[in-house]
């Protein structure tokens, strides 16, 4: 007998990052008090009671029990076009939208209809690893634009020229980011864009966190207005955060309708349709829960205060990054690898944090804190745990 093959584009990626840093958890013996758990970016707080009522009226309706739409309910399409309309002062119709389940999705189907196998997708370095698995399990090589912290994590155009090859077809940002939370400003975006316009190649741009931005930020680009967006940009975006539905597996995708055309291809054998109940609760939620987000926006930049607060008391530990759900933190430990670091954190001071290598092994001094699970006066915390630790 000869044993079957297994594809070696997935077999030789790591594990899932998010669980093994969980499973480091369950040795804290509770000695500093309840586990702090910072690694995975989800909303601290429920969904609106409005939500979930909605919710429960579309789980329960037959009219949503069969097959819908590829590119999504004409009545999130349509919803959603509006709101990504106001946001951006910006024409964007539903045929510009496709929904997909959950912004991982959006990024498989952007990458996919943007490159093939053998040809190379730009991320930062440090990258989301998801955004770096996938485009290594569909056989697309990743080219790694370098950000430092002295420039705030954000790309320099020259950075950007610099990991340019002939073979680039796409250059995938995040913003705000994962893992830094830095936000790209719309100055340089532009300038980014242009010069991926001139270079003939997409921009695909993740702006899952957006509605995290500081309180005033404005509009979080002009890209939309530029003439002819649709040749050159692919936007994506997660109905999670926001709405605290990241069970429910909702993402958006705006581009040009020759894009979404290309994609609904690709949906069709990847789901056939994304999950048709919660289409209809947040075409719904959209236009009524927009003082509730906005004030779920504050709640996050007081524990982002909160953050900048603990950190600037501490001694050898540097914030050199925060915005939206993350943080980026140097830690003290020179010559040791982050996921030492964050392994004995775990185990000795119930703080769950991810190591830096899991965003690119060039960084091994930093950790990612994912703070917006945890309030205020769980942030503070922090500071007596973080003083006390030392390897």
């Amino acid at each position: 007998m000869t044993a079957a093959m297994l594809n070696t584009l997935v077999t030789r990626l790591s594990p899932p990052p998010i669980p093994a840093v969980q499973a480091w958890g369950k040795s804290y013996d509770g000695s500093q008090g309840s586990l702090i758990d910072l690694s995975q970016a989800v909303p601290g707080y429920p969904a609106h009671e409005k939500m979930l009522q909605w919710l429960g009226e579309a789980a329960s309706s037959l009219a949503y029990t069969n097959y819908g739409p590829i590119e999504g309910e004409t009545i999130l399409r349509e919803a959603y076009a509006t709101h990504v309309s106001e946001i951006y002062d910006a024409k964007i119709s539903a045929d510009n939208i496709h929904i997909t389940s959950g912004c991982n999705q959006a990024f498989v189907c952007a990458s996919m209809v943007a490159a093939s196998a053998g040809h190379t997708i730009l991320v930062t370095d440090p990258f989301y690893f998801n955004h770096e698995t996938t485009l290594a399990m569909l056989g697309i090589k990743t080219g790694k634009v370098n950000c430092t912290a002295s420039e705030g994590f954000v790309p320099t155009i020259d950075d950007i020229k610099m990991a340019m090859t002939p073979d680039v077809r796409a250059l995938a940002l995040v913003t705000p980011n994962n893992p830094t939370g830095a936000i790209y400003p719309a100055d340089r975006l532009q300038v980014i864009f242009d010069f991926c316009r001139d270079a003939g190649i997409w921009l695909i741009l993740d702006e899952t966190y957006r509605d995290f931005l500081p309180d005033g930020a404005g509009a979080p680009h002009g890209l939309f207005a530029t003439a002819d967006w649709q040749e050159n940009l692919i936007e994506l975006y997660s109905f999670s955060k926001s709405f605290c539905i990241p069970g429910h597996r909702l993402g958006a995708i705006v581009a040009g309708g020759a894009v979404v055309e290309q994609i609904a291809k690709i949906m069709d054998n990847l789901q056939i349709c994304p999950p048709r109940a919660p289409q209809a609760a947040l075409a719904r939620a959209l236009p009524a829960l927009t003082e509730w987000r906005a004030g779920n926006r504050l709640e996050i930049e007081v524990r982002a205060k909160a953050l900048r607060d603990v950190m600037a008391e501490l001694d050898g530990w540097a914030l050199e990054s925060i915005g939206a759900y993350f943080a980026f933190v140097r830690h003290p430990f020179d010559g040791m690898a982050s996921e030492m670091v964050a392994e004995q954190l775990a185990k000795r001071a119930g703080i769950l944090a991810i190591p830096g290598e899991y965003f690119g092994e060039r960084q091994t001094p930093f950790l990612r804190f994912a703070f917006a699970n945890a309030d205020a006066q769980t942030i503070r915390e922090l500071r007596g745990r973080l003083a006390g630790f030392g390897l």
